[in-house]
């Protein structure tokens, strides 16, 4: 009776002890990044892009426990992120979903109503998984009219108010008027503006940590 009793105790302890001594094993929190070319390194080296900063910045600041999966695809739209999103949330399991989409959307004309939606649709499903969530917001030059281009940028303020959800108000701020800081196509960032997309983000991510 002694040593039936005495046995699983051991086993048990012995478990937690390599449990404890033994970071590695234990899981780590998952950041899951569904973007577009934004985030999807276009035009840049992977190893520079604002993503792979993330990386490198939470480690320097001792979140250790967090690894980043960057399900960023140039192109992606909207709708297309709200799609794929369910079998990542069941892939990954993110305790953290940072949503870096529309622009695509905005730039091809589509109704607000419909980038909207679909935006919902994600931060909803994430929330539901039992994610937190970051939404970055997006602006887009007038070439729709004003009317538009206003509708367009109040989707993402709206949207994390609605939701309780963190919010990036704009992710190219400070990057989008500077020449030296845009290719040549007058849409993505270059290289040296990596890290300030990564500022951009990384104060309304660290209270999600």
């Amino acid at each position: 009776m002694f040593k039936n009793t005495i046995l699983p105790a051991v086993r048990s302890f012995a478990l937690l002890f390599v449990l404890v001594m033994t970071p590695g094993l234990i899981s780590a929190n998952t950041l899951l990044v569904l973007g577009d070319s934004l985030s999807a390194a276009y035009g840049v080296p992977e190893e520079t892009a604002w993503v792979n900063l993330l990386r490198q910045r939470l480690a320097d600041n001792g979140h250790n426990d967090w690894s980043v999966v960057n399900a960023s695809i140039s192109g992606e739209t909207a709708d297309g992120g709200a799609r794929r999103l369910p079998d990542l949330l069941n892939k990954h399991q993110p305790q953290l979903v940072i949503v870096e989409l529309g622009g695509n959307d905005g730039l091809r004309g589509f109704p607000p109503q419909v980038i909207e939606k679909n935006l919902a649709s994600m931060l909803k499903n994430s929330q539901q998984a039992g994610a937190q969530t970051l939404l970055v917001g997006m602006q887009i030059p007038p070439n729709y009219g004003d009317r538009y281009t206003q509708a367009f940028a109040a989707i993402f303020g709206d949207l994390a108010q609605r939701y309780n959800s963190a919010l990036v108000p704009f992710f190219l701020d400070d990057i989008y008027n500077v020449d030296s800081l845009m290719q040549s196509d007058g849409i993505h960032p270059t290289e040296p503006a990596q890290s300030i997309l990564l500022d951009n983000v990384w104060p309304h991510l660290v209270p999600l940590l």
